[in-house]
C-alpha cells in the first residue's frame, strides 16, 4: 500500500501504474496456484523463506531510496528528488513488491484453497474463480488509495512536508523489509 500511495501522491497515472503492477504481481501468484504452488511450498518451505528474505531485501531497497535523498542538503525549494517517478518505474515497483510479498503466497498457497468446493468444478478452475476474484476487487480498493494519494499530493508540493513524508514512507519500508528478514 505504501508503494502505491507514494506513487500517487507524485501523480495519478504513477499511482495507478503502480497499483496495476501489484495486480498483476497477484496474477503471478494466481498462476503458481493454479500449477500447484501448495505442494511445492509443502515439500519445500525453504522457498517461501528465499521469497521473504527477497522481499524483505527489496522493501529495504526501496525505503532507502526513499530516505537518502532527503538527507542531502538542496538550495531549491522547488521539488523533492524523485517527483518524477515514470509510470513504467512505479508499475514494476508495485509488481515486483507484490511478486516477493510472503503473505501473497501464504494467501494463494494456503488461504484461497480453504474455499474450494469438493465435489464442485473442477479445483484449478475454482481457484482461478476466486483469485481473478481476489484480483478485481483488489483494485476497487487501490483506486481508493490512489485518490487518496492524490488529494495528499497538494500537501506534499511543499518541500520541506515531502521529505518528512519520504523519510517516514522509507522507514516503514524499511522496517517491514527488516522484520521480514528477521523473522524466523
Amino acid at each position: 500500500m505504501a508503494v502505491i500511495l507514494r506513487s500517487a501522491t507524485r501523480s495519478p497515472r504513477a499511482g495507478m501504474a503502480a497499483a496495476l503492477g501489484a495486480q498483476s504481481g497477484l496474477c503471478v501468484h494466481l498462476a503458481l496456484a493454479v500449477a500447484g504452488l501448495s505442494v511445492v511450498l509443502a515439500r519445500y518451505p525453504e522457498a517461501l523463506t528465499a521469497i521473504r528474505v527477497a522481499g524483505g531485501l527489496y522493501l529495504l531497497y526501496l525505503g532507502g531510496r526513499l530516505i537518502l535523498p532527503t538527507l542531502r542538503r538542496t538550495d531549491t525549494a522547488s521539488t523533492a528528488p524523485g517527483d518524477d517517478v515514470s509510470t513504467r518505474s512505479a508499475f514494476g515497483q508495485g509488481l515486483f513488491t507484490n511478486v516477493l510479498n510472503p503473505k501473497a503466497v501464504l494467501f494463494f498457497a494456503a488461504v484461497l484453497p480453504q474455499f474450494l468446493v469438493v465435489g464442485g468444478a473442477p479445483t484449478w478452475l475454482q481457484v482461478i474463480a476466486l483469485g481473478v476474484l481476489d484480483i478485481l476487487l483488489g483494485f476497487l480498493a487501490w483506486a481508493a488509495v490512489v485518490a487518496l494519494g492524490v488529494r495528499l499530493s497538494g500537501v506534499l508540493r511543499r518541500q520541506q512536508v515531502r521529505h518528512w513524508w519520504d523519510r517516514i514512507t522509507g522507514g516503514v519500508l524499511g522496517g517491514v523489509g527488516g522484520g521480514l528478514i528477521a523473522t524466523r
